[in-house]
């Protein structure tokens, strides 16, 4: 299932967003596995992550392998896909805003709790290493538009381009109508969310996106919020979310799921549960967008769902490497 198949979840089935090429990483032809209804623990260590990204998570996992961190894992992971051009979601190459500015949102957060932002980042393609450096060589959780760009210039980060030609194309052609509908959008939501825990158990996450294609300047999704895009808490575990941020934010969506990891639940109904909350609310409109959330706990179990079908979840574990199809609150149509 390719990511960018993701939200095509609505009544505007001719809505006019340009569709970039499929990823690279999407066509690999390892073996695609339905979800299992209970998971059990296994070894350690482990990396998961948001979509089919094999060769985000296997930079990941042999990061661990050769001595890296569980934090060194993560930023080596997301910094892929982030300098991806194919992938029109993250990083470089990105689809911009309805000013034709491409903005980037991400964050990391560490077992010890410490944890760096960035929003509306401009002409920086790996946000996330910015995050970090937000994280570790600042008194600052989050730091925004061009006082994070300002920041990142001053410890060496280069300044580039982020808008190739794809992405101006469609851009461009984005225009002819201007159709701006935020709450039912079109594989627009392909957040990168990673986790990984260390051969003891440690456990870091980051987060990395360039938005909502075509939003308002300015709006900043869920994915740099701590407790929304990204929770970990070392004791517990940790989750992460893709999808329609706004919805995300208004649950507190990966902190919910820690917590209900807490009081017992698996990382599986923890997911489930979290989902459970968007759909439950009066008038949701979750019939017209997708979230997803994927989740890990101390035991090395994992857990991931979405509202609708066509999400994925990619783990490296007992030194395998799948991609794992999530089941979904609302089922696919019986063929």
């Amino acid at each position: 299932m390719k990511r960018r198949n993701f939200l095509k979840r609505s009544s505007l089935a001719g809505l006019g967003i340009a569709m970039g090429s499929s990823l690279t990483n999407c066509t690999e032809k390892e073996e695609t596995k339905k979800a299992p209804t209970n998971t059990k623990s296994l070894s350690l260590p482990l990396v998961i992550g948001t979509w089919n990204v094999k060769r985000a998570i296997t930079t990941a996992w042999e990061t661990l392998q050769n001595g890296g961190s569980a934090l060194d894992a993560i930023e080596q992971g997301c910094m892929i896909e982030e300098a991806d051009e194919n992938n029109q979601t993250v990083g470089k190459g990105g689809l911009p805003d309805r000013d034709g500015n491409v903005t980037l949102d991400a964050c990391i957060m560490d077992s010890n709790g410490n944890c760096g932002s960035v929003v509306y980042l401009k002409n920086i393609t790996h946000a996330i290493s910015v995050a970090r450096k937000v994280m570790e060589d600042t008194p600052h959780v989050m730091l925004a538009g061009s006082g994070a760009e300002k920041f990142a210039y001053s410890i060496g980060f280069k300044k580039e381009d982020l808008l190739t030609e794809a992405s101006k194309k469609a851009w461009e052609e984005w225009k002819i109508k201007s159709e701006y509908k935020p709450i039912i959008n079109i594989e627009n939501h392909d957040t990168i969310g990673m986790l990984a825990m260390d051969k003891d158990g440690n456990i870091v996450g980051g987060c990395t996106t360039s938005g909502l294609a075509y939003k308002m300047a300015g709006r900043v999704g869920d994915s740099p919020i701590i407790g929304s895009g990204l929770y970990v808490d070392n004791e517990v575990g940790a989750a992460v979310a893709t999808g329609l941020g706004e919805e995300v934010v208004k649950t507190v969506g990966s902190f919910l799921i820690v917590e209900l990891m807490r009081q017992g639940k698996s990382p599986q109904e923890a997911c489930e549960e979290a989902v459970n909350r968007i759909v439950s609310k009066p008038n949701s409109k979750y019939k017209d967008f997708q979230v997803a959330y994927i989740a890990v706990n101390k035991k090395g179990e994992t857990g991931y769902y979405a509202i609708h079908d066509g999400f994925s979840m990619t783990k490296y574990q007992d030194g395998k490497l799948e991609n794992l199809v999530s089941d979904s609150y609302i089922k696919p149509p019986q063929k």
